[in-house]
Parts: C-alpha cells; structure tokens; sequence
C-alpha cells in the first residue's frame, strides 16, 4: 500500500484525487494543497478533481471509473454532507453501505494508493438545519474507513477553534468556506498528514 514515507521516495510526479461534493468541487482548496506540498517536498504535484455540487455517496459510486482512471497515488474522499440532507432521503444506514462499497472498490481496484476520508467542516444556519443528524453520516463513514485500516481527518476541530464571528468570516453560507480560509484552516493539516509530518508549520 503506498505510504506516507513514499511521498518522499520519489522525483516522480505526485498524483492526487480529490473525490466529493461541493466542499470538493468548488472549495478550491487544490491549488493551495498542491502548492504547499510540492514546495515542502521538492517534487511535482498535481490535484485534481473528481466532484460535483449536490453529489450524494450514490453520485460517488457511479463515478469511480473516473477516480480510478486518474491513477492517483492518493484519494482525498468526503461524501457524507449531502447524503445528511433531510431532503435527499439517504438514511445512515444507506450512506454508509456506499462508503464501504466505494473504499472497497478504491482499494481494489488502486491497490497501492493511499486513501483519506475526510470531514471537512461544520454547517450553521439553514445549511445545519437540514442537516440535523450529519455527525451520526460522519460517525458511520469514519468507521467504515477505520474497520479497513485507512485514514480518517477531522478538519472541524480546528474550524471550531475560530470565534462564531470568525467563522461566520470565513464560512459565510453556513457551508462553503472561502477558499482562502479553507487553505489557512486545513491545508497545513492536510500537508502534514500527507507528508508525514515532514511538511509540518
């Protein structure tokens, strides 16, 4: 399986799929992750996308041939903010059922790529409300990863850390953050992750 000692083995270009929802699709993140981590490690990088605005577990499932013909070396995954919607009648149950056909498939079929599940940050306002029970979707995808021995990060803890007034700066629809407050908060959370710790600030 390809680890994290790996991400420094190599001059080769380092191949990054980032798989979710709106929080993937448009929080543009990628370009700060991709900088950071090629700067720290001395090699290229290259995120790219596998996303969509409104995309459920059911979406991720359908679209695994797309992660997969990328050859990542690494999947960054996040599924569980729209499955946690009241109206897209995605139960827990159902929602982690996807998650672990998606893991297994991603591991199957990318056998020596390291994969990252993900929760990305916390919901407020109307964007919480129609989420009531997304901590139980976040539960249930963290298991789902951990029963299979692969990484999990919790980027909301240091969402949280902010003010209320700061994070309503910095998250302004009570769910997209702005993509510079996105590459302030998890970024080096995710270089470090990625890298070892080697890239740690």
């Amino acid at each position: 399986m390809f680890g994290a000692h790996d991400v420094m083995a190599s001059a080769s270009e380092l191949k990054i799929v980032s798989f979710g929802t709106s929080l993937t699709d448009i929080g543009g993140w990628q370009p700060a992750l991709q900088k950071q981590l090629s700067s720290c490690l001395n090699r290229e990088v290259k995120v790219t996308k596998v996303a969509m605005s409104g995309a459920t577990s059911y979406w991720a499932k359908a679209h695994l041939d797309s992660v997969v013909r990328e050859k990542p070396d690494i999947v960054l995954i996040e599924f569980y903010a729209n499955d946690a919607t009241l109206h897209r009648f995605v139960s827990v149950a159902a929602s982690r059922k996807n998650m672990a056909y998606i893991l297994d498939e991603l591991h199957k079929r990318l056998p020596d790529a390291r994969i990252i599940a993900m929760a990305m940050n916390p919901f407020s306002g109307i964007r919480g409300v129609v989420r009531p029970f997304v901590d139980d979707y976040i539960e249930a995808h963290k298991q789902e990863a951990q029963n299979r021995h692969l990484e999990f990060v919790d980027f909301r803890g240091l969402w949280m850390q902010l003010s209320p007034a700061e994070r309503g700066q910095a998250i302004p629809d009570g769910a997209h953050p702005k993509p510079e407050a996105a590459a302030r908060i998890i970024i080096p959370e995710l270089v470090d992750r990625i890298s070892d710790s080697v890239c740690k600030q």
